[in-house]
């Protein structure tokens, strides 16, 4: 067995493991970056890259946080070789400030692939697994700072993410898994999931990976 398959792990708040509803965080084994790990066992080394409010490409100069992007690049160096790289992204960007819909957050998700095929670092150039982020609760309305955040329609909104990541991902050759499907926002918040949730997303995510790298079985 290969003991050197490193998966990088970019994400958001909820690859960070946010506790819906607190500013606190699941412990490593909870989140579904360890659940992960601990699934895929020890030919494969899971790296954690989540950050609460990262955007795709977009700047939030309300929050004080760097668009994914600007770290992207520097983080592909900085943790290569890399063999494969996990991008779940989205949610934020929904936020009405941003006004830009499930296309245009798609489209922005080709400066990752762009990034991974021209930034210089180490080994081969990594596969690219897009992962359609969980859809918003209509809970998040009951939460002032989140309704204020993502308005009226932010649950439609965030459903028409999966058919936009998915054909984004068909066209450049990316691997595709819907968080959704596995995952939903807990009615605390209504944008994070819970332990539940992260257990069975690391779960369908190490089923994934695994078809990836057939000859790691």
């Amino acid at each position: 067995m290969n003991a050197g398959r490193r998966i990088l792990c970019f994400g958001d708040s909820n690859t960070w493991g946010n506790t819906a509803g607190t500013p606190d965080r699941y412990p490593a084994d909870v989140r579904w970056t360890g659940v992960l790990q601990r699934e895929l066992g020890p030919g494969f080394l899971v790296i954690e890259e989540g950050y609460n409010g990262r955007t795709t490409v977009f700047p939030d100069y309300v929050e004080n946080r760097l668009s994914g992007i600007d770290y992207f690049r520097t983080c592909l160096d900085s943790q290569s070789p890399l063999d494969l790289v996990v991008l779940m992204l989205g949610t934020n960007d929904l936020k009405v400030r941003f006004g830009v819909e499930a296309q245009s957050i798609a489209f922005a998700h080709s400066q990752y692939m762009e990034a991974i095929r021209s930034v210089p670092m180490a080994g081969q150039r990594p596969g690219l697994l897009v992962v359609s982020p969980i859809h918003l609760s209509p809970a998040y309305k009951d939460n002032p700072l989140f309704h204020g955040m993502f308005g009226e329609e932010g649950v439609e909104r965030s459903k028409a993410l999966a058919p936009a990541l998915k054909s984004f991902a068909e066209s450049v050759g990316a691997a595709f898994l819907d968080a959704a499907d596995h995952a939903r926002a807990l009615d605390a918040d209504g944008v994070h999931m819970g332990a539940e949730g992260h257990m069975s997303l690391g779960i369908a995510l190490a089923r994934k990976i695994r078809s990836l790298f057939p000859e790691e079985r």
